[in-house]
């Protein structure tokens, strides 16, 4: 296990230059890049947040395009992921914008979403996600997701909490950007400070979709 000491700036040159020239012939020119600069620190990260969190699993850098109008065959950032749940976790991810944090449920099935609806619509435990969220607002998150733009069926457009139940994904995001600090194993306890402050919205989910 190698100790983090922060991703180097030559990640985040490498997605810069990635997003201009997204081809495998600057690919295989600059694969060894990839592989000092940035998944050997995001292993490190993850390998020392692993005791607290959890294994990550560090996403591939290859693009799904079978399917996708954009065939740009690579990812212009690094993620990785901790599983908690179903799609339910904690995320970090460097890009050419620096570092970024995220938590929450990033899909649902339709049982597991109607489990989480149901959460949210029961007064006993709605208003809890309601109040964690204005908290993490509160402290510079920024709450996303895919939302429905119509009422889910079986609720009612006047319901207290309609905004959240329109949420087919619900997420908490935070950058911390690309400063000095990025290059410093001081990242390291930014990132874990931010997962430990999404730790109940992870918990959240996790305890309300079984």
């Amino acid at each position: 296990m190698s100790a983090f000491t922060g991703f180097p700036a030559a990640a985040l040159d490498f997605y810069d230059d990635l997003e201009v020239d997204n081809t495998r012939t600057f690919w295989e020119k600059h694969k060894s890049v990839y592989a000092e600069a940035v998944k050997a620190p995001m292993t490190a990260l993850c390998e020392a947040l692993a005791p607290e969190f959890g294994p990550a699993k560090i996403f591939r850098p290859y693009r799904d395009v079978r399917f996708a109008k954009d065939k740009t065959p690579y990812k212009t950032h690094q993620g990785a992921f901790v599983q908690v749940g179903d799609a339910t976790g904690w995320y970090v991810q460097v890009s050419p914008r620096g570092i970024s944090t995220d938590a929450g449920f990033y899909r649902a099935e339709a049982p597991v979403l109607a489990r989480i609806r149901a959460a949210i619509d029961d007064d006993r435990t709605g208003p809890g996600l309601e109040a964690l969220l204005r908290d993490l607002e509160g402290r510079g998150f920024v709450i996303g997701g895919d939302r429905l733009k119509t009422t889910p069926r079986g609720y009612d457009r006047d319901h207290p909490r309609i905004e959240l139940l329109r949420h087919r994904s619900l997420t908490a995001h935070h950058d911390l950007g690309f400063g000095p600090v990025v290059h410093t194993p001081e990242l390291l306890d930014l990132v874990r400070e931010d997962w430990r402050v999404l730790r109940p919205l992870v918990e959240w989910v996790a305890r309300h979709t079984g």
